[in-house]
């Protein structure tokens, strides 16, 4: 999925901050290793499996299982999909 439709399965803001669902991203893999992950444009941290996201998305207010992150559809996984960790992926 490289564009942004969440769909009506994206998490609703738990906090109320912004309207609509939550939109996050996962950018391609940085050449050290890991990919950048953002909520709504906010820098979260870099994640180097599905259980990073899914902790860096638990402290934002959203829970998700690991397992169900490489599925999300609201997750936008940009340059490789979920598979994709190795800087290498992207080529």
């Amino acid at each position: 999925m490289t564009g942004w439709d969440a769909g009506a399965d994206a998490p609703d803001d738990s906090e109320g901050m912004r309207s609509g669902p939550v939109r996050v991203t996962v950018h391609p893999p940085a050449p050290s290793g890991g990919r950048r992950v953002r909520v709504n444009g906010e820098f979260l941290g870099l994640a180097h499996n599905a259980t990073d996201i899914a902790e860096f998305l638990r402290r934002a207010g959203l829970e998700i299982d690991p397992s169900d992150v490489p599925g999300a559809p609201w997750i936008d996984w940009r340059g490789a999909g979920p598979e994709g960790w190795d800087p290498d992926a992207t080529a």
